[in-house]
């Protein structure tokens, strides 16, 4: 049984990008381990909140993702 855990920044991915990147992360796993697994491929997604994940010694929000990834 498979299982991709993902931890990101809380209030950065909309729902819709949350099922979108489940789906995707699961056809990844399954175009190695095959597609007879599907049923018991489990993906979770964990917020962590913003301001609790660091990078380089410093806290990051979902404004500072945001202004990284240009939107």
């Amino acid at each position: 049984m498979p299982l991709v855990q993902i931890k990101g920044v809380g209030g950065y991915l909309t729902l819709d990008q949350k099922k979108e990147m489940i789906a995707k992360v699961t056809d990844a796993v399954l175009s190695v381990e095959g597609e007879g697994l599907r049923d018991v491929t489990w993906v979770t997604i964990e917020d962590v909140q913003p301001g609790a994940w660091g990078v380089g010694g410093k806290p990051v929000t979902d404004d500072d993702l945001r202004r990284l990834a240009g939107r």
